[in-house]
């Protein structure tokens, strides 16, 4: 299993990457079909986040869905502790549902991991990222747009809520398996959800919807 190691505003030393290969090896136990680790290390230089400072972000890109966890802490070993901590729990309830489902046709993968840093001297021309996201800027602004295109198979909405939880997402977009609608599932307080859906072709760009859920939380 290959581990990719990355570091936004900070450089991540060959001792904490012996580090990390080392607890990352438990995630083995449970992913054993896991093809590679994406981690990404970052660092908040502002002194008034200093309590919250390191962040690590952990994806794992099996051969089903895309498992993910983060977690931020003033010491980046204490962050990795409780991100590794998240991700073994989402890892242990996939394969318990897949021990559940094992005689489901399963899901198609999709691609939920979060866009790369944001480009720091963005132009008029659109800047193509390396996971297929196109930025650019609106008008003379300073607002940069990013959009990036899913593929997925329609799911219903257990599925999509427990898509959710796995990558620890606040909304997931969808495509309604009963309904063919474009749809988002978005968590609101404890273990209460909302979902919202267009009534559209599937064709149509479903988008906007991520900002009618945190308008209806």
């Amino acid at each position: 299993m290959e581990i990719v190691v990355a570091g936004r505003h900070t450089e991540v030393l060959p001792k904490y990457r012996a580090h990390l290969e080392s607890k990352l090896a438990k995630v083995e136990q449970l992913a054993p079909r896991a093809q590679r680790i994406d981690v990404l290390v970052s660092h908040e230089a502002n002194p008034r986040q200093a309590g919250s400072s390191e962040r690590v972000e952990l994806t794992v890109v099996d051969k089903g869905p895309v498992i993910r966890a983060e977690a931020c802490a003033d010491d980046r070993y204490a962050a990795l502790d409780l991100a590794l901590a998240k991700l073994l729990e989402r890892l242990r309830r996939t394969r318990d549902r897949r021990k559940d489902h094992r005689n489901h046709t399963p899901l198609a993968p999709v691609d939920v991991r979060p866009p790369e840093p944001d480009v720091e001297d963005a132009t008029s021309a659109p800047v193509v990222g390396s996971d297929g996201s196109v930025e650019h800027v609106l008008g003379d602004s300073p607002v940069v747009i990013r959009e990036k295109v899913h593929q997925a198979l329609p799911m219903t909405i257990d599925d999509a809520l427990y898509e959710m939880e796995l990558v620890g997402h606040d909304f997931y977009l969808f495509v309604d398996a009963e309904t063919a609608q474009p749809a988002v599932a978005y968590r609101r307080r404890g273990w209460s959800y909302g979902v919202i859906k267009l009534d559209t072709p599937v064709g149509s760009a479903p988008a906007t919807v991520a900002a009618e859920a945190a308008a209806a939380r």
